[in-house]
């Protein structure tokens, strides 16, 4: 279960300007077990893991009274009974938002004792932050964790040699680009996702049912935050919004629509509701963006105009309630819901590709005495001064008249298309398989070099 992180963790422990480590992310991405197991286990010889969920009362009460942290550290050296060396000890605070003064321990890790390793995790930190507890600004260094990306999938199919080939393929220009396993792979992925517990349980047992189970708890567990963490009317607005995201998804036109909650559903009334989903990583928001040529997108966002995209494609079919074989079937409900999974799959892997500013486009829709056109486009995105129209196809078929109008008014030096087809490039249009979308950065990289006709690639 290798994560890419992890050379980000490593690259922490070396650095001699190192702080505090926090590493966000939902619940059940896998947090806690790439600090203690892949990280601290392997890279340190002893790791002091304190789980704030669990914690008794007396550990709990240790971050009310003085928190400088050599008392915090001899304190846990007797708990834990062991010696916190600052060389070859991991300090781990899970789930630290649960204790408000431990989060702010970590300002004072950074100024006094910055020779040790201190990592923390935070599942709901930013629903914390938004009730008021305060943040070390400036005194930690902070990495976001999603669910597994689709590279990710194949590494823990054996297929680690397989995706560095493909790497290695656009990187060089040379060695041949092999597809023969990524399909099947990118099907399984569809109906399983990226919540490493079901991924584990899916490569272990290759039963269906128990990846469902796991997706149901995972589900049932979210929905107890709901409750734990709000008012009972916080509460069910936060899961009327939650159980909304498939029937967003059914429209013709994905933009959000307030109603498809409830029809007595208010924008102001939903408020904290998108609040809370956002900042407990279970939900994207992609504003509109009215301008295909001005940077920076984020300027001309219209945050009053929407989509919102699930964190991991496996829980959105499990909040579907779809069966597993819809994905690689191609019957009606696939038909119906095909593209917006290929849409949440995409963007799952531009947020582990690290592009978190991602925005969609309307033709006309921010001009005087214009109507709004129904030229549409999946994404757009930003990198350096250069942007990408995105368009995402769930099959073969690719006719689609949005990206054409998009590129005749606006000629961006690249637009992409994520697809089944197989790679290739015509006059500035790239088409990715879907199936390598982990290629996407090496190939937006090679654009000066294309067309992908010089590349010696092969699709079997």
């Amino acid at each position: 279960m290798k994560r890419k992180l992890l050379e980000q963790l490593l690259g922490w422990k070396k650095s001699k300007n190192r702080l505090p480590l926090l590493l966000e992310g939902a619940r059940q991405v896998g947090k806690s077990y790439l600090l203690k197991t892949l990280f601290g286990e392997k890279y340190f010889e002893k790791v002091v893991h304190v789980n704030f969920e669990k914690a008794d009362s007396e550990l709990t009460n240790l971050f009310e009274g003085n928190i400088q942290p050599q008392r915090v550290i001899d304190y846990l050296a007797l708990k834990f009974n062991t010696a916190i060396n600052q060389d070859d000890t991991l300090i781990l605070f899970d789930e630290i938002q649960e204790v408000p003064r431990a989060l702010t321990s970590l300002k004072y890790f950074a100024e006094d004792a910055p020779e040790y390793h201190v990592v923390a995790t935070g599942s709901l930190l930013g629903v914390a932050l938004h009730s008021g507890t305060s943040f070390p600004v400036g005194k930690v260094n902070r990495l976001r964790l999603y669910p597994m990306d689709f590279e990710e999938f194949c590494w823990a199919n054996n297929m680690q040699k397989h995706t560095e080939e493909a790497h290695d393929a656009i990187k060089s220009l040379k060695k041949p680009l092999i597809s023969s396993g990524f399909k099947d792979l990118f099907q399984q992925y569809l109906a399983i996702g990226g919540m490493p517990a079901a991924v584990s349980a899916w490569i272990e047992s290759k039963n269906i049912d128990i990846v469902e189970m796991i997706l149901k708890n995972i589900l049932a567990d979210y929905k107890d935050d709901f409750s734990k963490h709000t008012t009972n009317t916080e509460s069910r607005r936060i899961a009327n919004l939650w159980q909304s995201v498939p029937r967003q998804f059914a429209k013709e036109n994905r933009k959000f629509v307030y109603k498809t909650i409830e029809p007595s559903a208010r924008g102001r009334d939903y408020s904290f509701a998108f609040d809370w989903l956002i900042d407990a990583g279970l939900i994207y928001k992609i504003n509109l963006i009215p301008h295909g040529d001005r940077l920076p997108l984020s300027f001309y966002a219209d945050e009053s105009d929407f989509k919102i995209y699930a964190l991991d494609v496996g829980m959105l079919r499990q909040l579907t309630n779809l069966p597993s074989s819809v994905v690689i079937g191609d019957d009606n409900i696939w038909s119906n819901f095909g593209g917006a999974f290929a849409e949440n799959f995409v963007l799952q892997q531009l947020r582990s590709l690290g592009f978190t500013e991602t925005y969609y486009w309307v033709n006309n829709a921010k001009i005087p005495n214009q109507p709004k056109g129904k030229s549409e486009l999946d994404f757009i995105i930003s990198d350096g001064n250069a942007i990408y129209p995105i368009e995402v196809k769930s099959g073969k078929q690719v006719k689609s008249q949005s990206l054409r109008v998009f590129r005749e008014k606006y000629n961006p030096e690249l637009s992409v298309r994520f697809s089944l087809k197989n790679l290739e490039y015509n006059e500035g249009l790239l088409n990715i398989p879907l199936y390598y979308s982990f290629l996407f950065k090496e190939l937006i990289k090679q654009k000066e070099k294309l067309p992908i006709s010089d590349f010696a690639f092969k699709n079997k």
